[in-house]
């Protein structure tokens, strides 16, 4: 169920209060919780059929009250169509290396690190260009782009978080580590649930206001 419309304005009212606190009692910028400007209904559904997909309905609440990006976990919340290229923001296109084809089904439910192909370190030392060989064609399936996910938020060294829009996991975040090596990994609530956009925001939300005391 997405969470009331007053849930939402708290988190406006949220925003503020942090915003307000700074210099004086949080060491960051302000600028970390100002989010961009909302979206209509009718951008969201321009969105949504340029993609041919239907949002989660907590995020497209989001995008509509809130902003369409900016404060947020990690670097910030990604504008809706934007990622990150070193610490700009550019906007991603579907089948450009790294967002998939946004209404084919998320292809995992479990988290996924398969190394499978990696060819051992001592290759290099035996047969370099073999070894270059295998590296590439493990690294195109390893890295290959994410269908029915969309990049909302970066984490510094090409750590990012994703949100779900198509097949069963859809409405969840995961978490890409893949370029520690450490594969995709579906974030989960202090219940041990499944985390949705809401859960997801709102618990970094929480964290950065218990930094005030409350």
């Amino acid at each position: 169920m997405t969470p009331h419309r007053e849930s939402f304005e708290q988190i406006i009212r949220d925003l503020a209060t942090l915003r307000a606190a700074v210099p004086g009692v949080l060491e960051s910028d302000a600028a970390e919780f100002q989010c961009s400007a909302v979206m209509t209904e009718a951008e969201v559904l321009e969105f949504e059929r340029a993609h041919a997909v239907r949002l989660p309905e907590e995020y497209r609440a989001f995008l509509m009250c809130v902003g369409r990006g900016g404060a947020g976990p990690g670097y910030g919340l990604f504008d809706l169509g934007e990622c990150d290229e070193g610490f700009d923001f550019r906007a991603w296109h579907e089948g450009d290396g790294f967002v998939g084809a946004l209404r084919l089904p998320f292809p995992h439910s479990a988290a996924w690190n398969d190394m499978r192909g990696m060819p051992e370190d001592a290759l290099s030392e035996t047969d370099a260009a073999a070894y270059e060989v295998q590296r590439a064609a493990f690294e195109e399936g390893y890295f290959a782009p994410l269908d029915g996910a969309i990049p909302i938020c970066h984490l510094g060294c090409a750590l990012r978080q994703w949100l779900i829009v198509s097949g069963p996991e859809a409405g969840h975040v995961w978490e890409d580590r893949r370029a520690d090596y450490e594969g995709l990994v579906p974030l989960q609530t202090p219940a041990g649930e499944r985390a949705g956009f809401y859960a997801w925001y709102r618990g970094w939300l929480d964290e950065e206001m218990g930094k005030l005391g409350r």
